[in-house]
């Protein structure tokens, strides 16, 4: 990355920081020969975070664990039948809309404890949307393109750009765009990247999609109001559309008209 001119290679080490003139303060980075020096006004740690569970004697409990924390089921019931975890704490996905989600499901299967398994509840590491609230946002569901390529998924690929999007040209926030996964041949959503304004809003219509089987042709369908930005996913569903009218598809169509032009002449 770049500041002030200075550009700075990511993954570089910083050896000490110091204090500068002007309250600002000085990283010093570790370099080939001497030290390099770039004066900054903040300093942003990301240090990460692990499960804390030491002290809590889980071994003499029966739960088993490990360095990303407890082992759950996919009920999220840990090695003891009668205990079970959920969060930061039970590794998987470290945010809090999915500790919320799985706070849900324990407390459904606390309730309802099921018989022989049925009417309990899972928790759902597929459907699960995250947001990076950078500028432009950056929003996710399921697969991107290297996963599905790693998993050996046979997917199509639909974009829409918010520089075609009313809204955003209007909003002066054209840079982003729409970009969807699904099925081979089918409009069944695999996964969906936003980038720009509002991405971690609108991400929750495809994650609905995906999560009560609505493909993209439906979501073409339906009406939304105009103008606004989520008329960018319509759009990535207008674009599934147009690959159904195929060369036969064409034919059918304009002799379908053409007939309807003659029938109508004759009317007359």
């Amino acid at each position: 990355f770049a500041a002030d001119g200075v550009r700075v290679r990511l993954g570089t080490r910083v050896t000490r920081v110091e204090k500068a003139e002007g309250g600002a303060s000085r990283l010093v980075l570790a370099g080939g020969g001497a030290d390099e020096t770039i004066d900054v006004d903040a300093i942003l740690v990301a240090a990460g975070r692990l499960p804390n569970v030491e002290g809590l004697d889980l071994e003499k409990a029966g739960v088993a664990y490990g360095p990303r924390g407890i082992r759950v089921d996919r009920h999220l019931r840990t090695t003891h039948p009668d205990i079970y975890a959920a969060g930061d704490v039970a590794g998987t996905y470290q945010f809090t809309h999915f500790a919320e989600h799985q706070a849900r499901i324990v407390i459904r299967n606390l309730l309802i404890p099921g018989i022989l398994g049925f009417l309990r509840a899972r928790a759902d590491r597929f459907v699960l949307p995250w947001a990076t609230f950078t500028e432009p946002e950056v929003a996710h569901v399921g697969l991107n393109e290297k996963e599905a390529k790693a998993l050996g998924v046979p997917f199509d690929v639909y974009r829409y750009d918010y520089a075609d999007l009313d809204r955003a040209i209007v909003d002066a926030a054209d840079p982003g765009f729409v970009k969807v996964l699904t099925q081979k041949g089918k409009d069944r959503i695999l996964g969906a990247t936003l980038v720009g304004e509002g991405a971690g809003e609108m991400v929750h219509e495809l994650v609905i999609a995906m999560r009560h089987g609505i493909g993209l042709g439906s979501l073409s369908s339906t009406i939304h109001v105009y103008p606004t930005l989520s008329q960018a996913v319509q759009r990535v569903g207008d674009a599934y559309q147009h690959t159904r009218l195929t060369d036969g598809a064409r034919r059918v169509l304009g002799w379908l008209y053409a007939r309807q032009r003659r029938i109508s002449g004759e009317s007359r």
